[in-house]
């Protein structure tokens, strides 16, 4: 076998039902799942961020964990013909190498912005949000909750802009 897979594909297809099919898109042809529901605003507050799953892990690897299933496939299906093997499985590896990257770069975001989230709400900084996610063990929800605990929330709401152009009619 080509790679060794950590998730079985009944596992992946349960984490898959969790997300909406995308349509063929030749922009971002690698990617073949997406979030259902959509991100909140910045605006919110961030514990319904966290509970919306804004924050929640990537499901970019599922999918590249599901193209190594698709590879191991076609390694069966080629049968020891090494180029063949090459020839074939050429766009799946492009894919899989692209799904990690996004995975890569999504959990990097998401992990800055919760750097960046935590000491406007709380009255801590961000050296120390991230020793105590070194030592915490335990869902984001549940951090979020020890963090409210701990120190204070410091966190009143955004205000609202006002907006350009001509003003509403009476």
């Amino acid at each position: 076998m080509v790679f060794n897979p950590t998730l079985s594909r009944k596992r992946l297809e349960k984490e898959f039902s969790k997300l909406q099919k995308l349509n063929y898109n030749q922009f971002r042809w690698w990617r073949m799942y997406e979030a259902k529901n959509k991100p909140l605003d910045k605006r919110q507050p961030l514990r319904d961020r966290i509970l919306n799953g804004d924050y929640d892990f990537s499901h970019y690897w599922y999918q590249a964990a599901w193209v190594e299933h698709d590879l191991n496939d076609l390694e069966i299906e080629c049968k020891g013909d090494d180029g063949l093997f090459v020839e074939k499985g050429a766009v799946l590896r492009a894919r899989r190498k692209r799904l990690l990257e996004d995975f890569e770069r999504d959990e990097k975001e998401k992990l800055d912005e919760l750097y960046r989230e935590f000491p406007k709400y709380f009255k801590i900084s961000k050296d120390q949000v991230k020793e105590e996610m070194t030592k915490f063990s335990g869902s984001l929800i549940d951090f979020y909750y020890h963090i409210d605990d701990k120190y204070k929330i410091t966190f009143t709401s955004y205000p609202l802009k006002k907006k350009r152009g001509r003003p509403r009619k009476v």
